[in-house]
């Protein structure tokens, strides 16, 4: 009889842990994260502490397959307090998607004055998601650091000269 009751109670255990561990998978994974405006024109500690949120800029997901073709866009925009927070469902035309082959990245700005992207925390040229900063019962969000835009007046022109601007005899090209 105690066998018989120990069987039932160990039958339960394995009944439930396949029920709760079948609802954790969630069917999306959270891009979380701020964008903020930097503007150099203030003293140096103004512009560390002193950034402001951007309402209305747009913020994007992309995510690749295995063969590195994007198969997942989406994008969102920022409230009031410069937050975004993209939803991207995991399964995309009968695909998993794997969240470490997706980026996160600037893709425009609202503020006509504050509108240069600048790659302070990867936001112009991307972000590729690692591990997810929230993991609870069905939520998987990854929260990213800030991404911040500046004035014109701030951005430093890239003069570096590429491989593909050399002439065969060292001279530089003029496009």
């Amino acid at each position: 009889m105690g066998a018989n009751i120990l069987l039932r109670i160990a039958a339960w255990f394995v009944v439930v842990s396949w029920a709760v561990g079948g609802t954790l998978e969630s069917e999306v994974f959270h891009v979380a994260g701020k964008v903020l405006c930097q503007d150099c024109g203030h003293g140096w500690n103004e512009w560390v502490n002193g950034a402001n949120p951007i309402k209305g800029s747009k913020v994007s997901v992309t995510c690749l397959d295995e063969r590195e073709r994007a198969i997942h866009f989406t994008s969102d925009t920022t409230d009031g307090s410069g937050n975004f927070e993209i939803a991207c469902k995991k399964y995309v035309n009968g695909k998993k998607l794997n969240p470490q082959n997706c980026y996160v990245r600037l893709v425009s700005s609202s503020d006509p004055v504050c509108n240069v992207a600048t790659n302070f925390a990867g936001g112009k040229s991307g972000v590729k998601l690692h591990r997810p900063s929230v993991v609870y019962r069905d939520i998987c969000k990854y929260m990213m650091g800030p991404f911040y835009y500046t004035t014109p007046m701030c951005d430093e022109p890239d003069t570096s000269a590429t491989a593909d601007q050399d002439d065969s005899d060292g001279e530089k090209k003029n496009y």
